[in-house]
């Protein structure tokens, strides 16, 4: 198994289904587990698991929850134009 991190930016507000609170707009870690597919004669990696961390609201500063998403809603949280 191997896991990314990186960073994703949201210019405005955003909610998750996994989450009951609207997340402020920010830059948020995300990792993305991804196996290794065996028998083939090249390297193939299927992902297993995408997790966001999200601060902790209680708590203290800096403490942050991690989550698992769906990467499809992830990419459309990131991509929706907020209303105006």
């Amino acid at each position: 198994m191997r896991t990314a991190r990186e960073s994703i930016t949201f210019d405005h507000p955003f909610s998750l289904t996994a989450v009951d609170k609207l997340q402020p707009a920010g830059t948020y870690a995300v990792d993305i587990d991804e196996e290794l597919i065996e028998g083939l004669s090249f390297l193939v990696y299927r992902r297993i698991a995408t997790t966001i961390y999200l601060p902790l609201h209680q708590g203290n500063h800096g403490s942050v929850q991690a989550i698992r998403v769906d990467p499809q809603e992830l990419a459309a949280a990131h991509q929706e134009t907020p209303p105006a």
